[in-house]
């Protein structure tokens, strides 16, 4: 299995790579695939909705030409997603919310003249967070509107591992945390490989 891994931490040494640090470890442990996507480190613009690639239904076929091609071709050659973001204000961070503008329209030929499919229809995702409030009162609101993603794109969602980080003045990871991040590699592995 691969997973294409958006990243949306603008921090390469923050509370979200050292969540998903483990993860990976797993993951490949498990003889399976990641390619990690630093979203605040590439060029992509915004979504204008212009429906350019509304024409053709077989590639992304984007009016920009950015950085986000490349997401779009990793996450098609991918069995799924991972997106790896802090939530910032309840939901998460600006690149992390462009890359997922771009995708939706760009994967899913749904707003031309004519309904087109699903690009991606079947492929898995999944997200891995850290909120600084409760998982259940800070990362819920992301959660929710990725499951109306799946559902409006035909995408298989398995789930959500957030962790909470108590302050700027206390340690982040502990081996609890890594501990469950090692088993959310589990639980996804296996649900990317039921039938």
């Amino acid at each position: 299995m691969k997973l294409a891994v958006l990243m949306g931490s603008p921090r390469r040494h923050g509370n979200t790579n050292a969540l998903l640090e483990p993860f990976l470890e797993e993951w490949e442990g498990l003889g399976h695939q990641a390619e990690v996507f630093w979203l605040y480190e590439m060029d992509i613009h915004g979504c204008v909705a212009c429906r350019a690639c509304q024409r053709d239904w077989t590639v992304f076929g984007c009016a920009f030409h950015d950085d986000m091609q490349q997401v779009f071709d990793a996450v098609q050659a991918a069995d799924g997603m991972l997106l790896a973001c802090p939530i910032y204000c309840w939901f998460c961070t600006a690149p992390m919310k462009a890359a997922l503008d771009r995708l939706m329209y760009g994967m899913n030929k749904f707003y031309g003249e004519e309904k087109g499919p699903a690009l991606w229809a079947g492929k898995h995702m999944a997200i891995l967070t850290t909120c600084g409030y409760r998982p259940e009162r800070g990362a819920d609101l992301f959660e929710e509107g990725m499951r109306r993603y799946c559902k409006h794109s035909s995408l298989v969602y398995d789930g959500m591992h957030a962790e909470r980080d108590l302050g700027y003045k206390t340690t982040f990871l502990d081996p609890e945390k890594v501990g469950r991040a090692r088993a959310f590699a589990h639980t996804l592995s296996a649900q990317m490989e039921a039938p």
